[in-house]
């Protein structure tokens, strides 16, 4: 790539407001980055809680991507949207806890526990039991937990692909870059997040 096509990209991401903050933040001002806080922090922790289903972590992983941000403020460039840049860092910060925990222990399922791949035989029968099962409307709390356990089997990409897509708004662009993927590689994972949605949500809808 020519030095003249790269600054013609950097100047295309001055456009955006957070990237301008950013460059105040490299500038030494302390205010862009509380403003930066503000305007992410929320989502961050959305985020990491759908990925991670631990509120605390979710917590402790968004103050590491601004604590990340913060300590690359010298080195940074402007090369993509602030949002992308910001989503990349927890996108691996996310599946760095899982991986972590994944090595720390092995998970030994308990017949009141859930596993990957859905709810165990006591979780079924009590689903029986409540009428929680296709042909009863389900209420609107109801359905977020059956939305939630679906949400639950997915890949942690197919997750991470879906919410930036869904939650974030995001393009399919922002989210390869974000994923360190390319973009029919986002479109194949939204597309099979979506068939595995619609099988799990279809008997309830």
């Amino acid at each position: 790539m020519s030095t003249v096509t790269s600054e013609s990209e950097q100047n295309v991401w001055l456009r955006d407001p957070d990237v301008q903050r950013m460059l105040r933040v490299q500038n030494g001002d302390e205010a862009a980055f509380g403003e930066l806080v503000e305007a992410y922090q929320n989502r961050l922790i959305g985020i990491f809680n759908h990925l991670l289903r631990d509120a605390a972590a979710a917590e402790d992983l968004t103050q590491e991507a601004f604590l990340r941000v913060y300590r690359a403020r010298e080195r940074y460039r402007p090369t993509a949207k602030f949002s992308t840049w910001l989503f990349r860092i927890a996108n691996n910060l996310a599946m760095n806890n899982r991986r972590s925990k994944s090595r720390r222990k092995e998970v030994h399922l308990k017949a009141s526990e859930s596993g990957p791949l859905g709810m165990n035989p006591q979780e079924q029968l009590a689903l029986e039991k409540s009428g929680l099962m296709p042909g009863r409307q389900l209420d609107r709390k109801e359905m977020r937990e059956v939305v939630r356990q679906a949400l639950d089997t997915l890949s942690d990409r197919q997750k991470m692909a879906l919410l930036l897509n869904k939650f974030e708004h995001m393009s399919y662009q922002d989210i390869a870059a974000s994923m360190d993927l390319s973009v029919p590689a986002v479109k194949s994972l939204l597309t099979r997040a979506r068939e595995n949605l619609k099988t799990k949500l279809e008997p309830f809808l």
